[in-house]
């Protein structure tokens, strides 16, 4: 970053530090939010010394790939049996604090002979999973709060890592999953499975064609209602979504819309994010919410006047490329769901949501059903053909997550360089408390930390083409 704008983004940092936000979002006491997003801004301006480089590197392949999951309230069981489906895979260790959740993903294991030994007698079982010596993989789908912890721990124990989105919550704890697998020369790959959804992987190879010729803008969002679900006991553990929207104020989920955006603008190979801002609407749902709710189960009392999260959160994010991102996130107003997959370049335009997505390449109109055909044949990236159609029947967000899935096992298979490194999980995760800076302090621009510490001038693009691997096999029962 050139020495006057990184001057900018101090003076502008400083000047709003103690700040609450003009747009009335709720913020309780100064001192207190003083304290936690000085601290924010101070962990964003924290410089790093490199130990080794992850973005590339091909860790030694593995024959079969030993996996413990960790969380498999949710999301984490459905992973449970789309591993269970691919070739190579040895389930060994199924862990969950709550011992019948562990029990029913073991249940939808479908193919292969698994050991798949339950750890559930407490809220540290996951260490006891971890310290296994022939786990290879550890899978990592429990609440936000433990990510970082466990792919620390996980990585210093010899396992590779793969998580959950966002990867972590605090700027500390993005920087404390890159340099732990720099040192421990172990991959975090951040689950972000949209950047494995059909249309985006199309855009991505057009990018990479020059199909669009300079990108200007992109934008995308995480735009999904599930309001009611936040107050459902027994939809996520401990009502922990719930807590997280009603301590926080900014973008808590970027890296649905995010993720693929940074794949076709080269984030982190051959751009960087510079620097961010962000701005949040009022709550106007979830304190009435818990009013509404308390008012009949006493339980919810504790959420009664808590600071929410504003509605919608608008960030918009400057490249040192010069193209520009814009995100939204909105979870709690009854909006029809969307990803927002918009690009924008000097020869063409693509967007999804409403769906389908569709292309342009002039003012005048969108390419017909024939011309969306001839792009896609032309244009589809070999994953896509290879695996696909199988994965659609597979399922798991009509494919994209078993694509996802297959995809890390083949690479780590293969000794082949994974698609999103611990630099994506950084870099991505790290707009969720960014945003809050900013939000509470004026929308006030933050300098986004260069987790590669300078090497994403050389780091090459991943590979979608599968010009290697794409060996491993599918156990398809159907």
């Amino acid at each position: 970053m050139a020495t006057d704008r990184r001057s900018f983004l101090k003076l502008s940092a400083m000047a709003g530090l103690g700040l609450v936000a003009a747009n009335g979002c709720n913020v309780t006491s100064k001192e207190h939010e003083d304290a936690k997003l000085g601290s924010i801004l101070k962990e964003a301006e924290k410089e790093y010394e490199p130990i080794f480089n992850m973005s590339g590197y091909g860790a030694p392949a593995l024959e079969r790939v030993r996996i413990g999951f960790i969380g498999v309230g949710n999301r984490g069981a459905a992973a449970v049996e789309r591993m269970s489906r691919i070739d190579g895979v040895d389930i060994l260790g199924i862990c969950d604090v709550r011992p019948d959740k562990a029990e029913e993903a073991k249940k939808r294991i479908v193919g292969g002979s698994h050991e798949a030994k339950i750890y559930a007698n407490n809220d540290q079982s996951w260490k006891e999973l971890c310290d296994r010596p022939d786990v290879d993989l550890v899978y990592v789908a429990t609440h936000w709060a433990l990510h970082a912890d466990i792919a620390v721990y996980a990585m210093e124990h010899g396992k590779h890592v793969a998580l959950e989105i966002p990867a972590a919550t605090s700027v500390e704890d993005c920087w404390r999953l890159v340099m732990s697998s720099e040192k421990t020369k172990k991959h975090c790959v951040i689950l972000e499975n949209c950047c494995y959804d059909f249309f985006e992987l199309l855009t991505l190879n057009l990018a990479r064609q020059g199909f669009f010729g300079d990108i200007v803008h992109c934008e995308g969002a995480y735009i999904h209602d599930i309001l009611a679900s936040f107050f459902e006991k027994d939809a996520r553990f401990d009502l922990w979504r719930l807590k997280e929207n009603a301590e926080r104020n900014g973008n808590l989920y970027p890296t649905h819309g995010l993720g693929p955006i940074c794949q076709i603008l080269k984030v982190n190979r051959g751009n960087k994010m510079e620097y961010m801002t962000s701005m949040a609407s009022k709550d106007f749902s979830l304190g009435k919410k818990a009013k509404e709710i308390a008012a009949t189960d006493d339980s919810f009392k504790t959420f009664v006047d808590k600071p929410f999260r504003g509605n919608m959160n608008i960030s918009s994010i400057a490249t040192s490329s010069g193209s520009t991102i814009m995100l939204q996130h909105d979870v709690s107003t009854p909006r029809p769901y969307s990803r927002i997959h918009m690009v924008s370049g000097t020869k063409a335009f693509a967007q999804k949501y409403p769906l389908p997505g569709k292309i342009a390449v002039g003012h005048e109109d969108f390419l017909d059903e024939a011309g969306m055909r001839k792009l896609e044949e032309q244009y589809t990236p070999n994953i896509v053909k290879q695996i696909g159609e199988l994965a659609k029947r597979i399922g798991g967000h009509g494919g994209m997550d078993f694509m996802m899935d297959w995809r890390l096992i083949d690479c780590l298979r293969n000794g082949l360089p994974v698609d999103m490194d611990v630099y994506d999980a950084a870099s991505w995760s790290v707009i969720g408390p960014l945003s809050e800076w900013s939000v509470a302090n004026g929308s006030q621009p933050i300098a986004i930390p260069d987790f590669t510490m300078g090497r994403w001038k050389e780091n090459k693009v991943h590979e979608i083409n599968l010009e290697s691997g794409g060996t491993t096999k599918v156990i398809n029962n159907d």
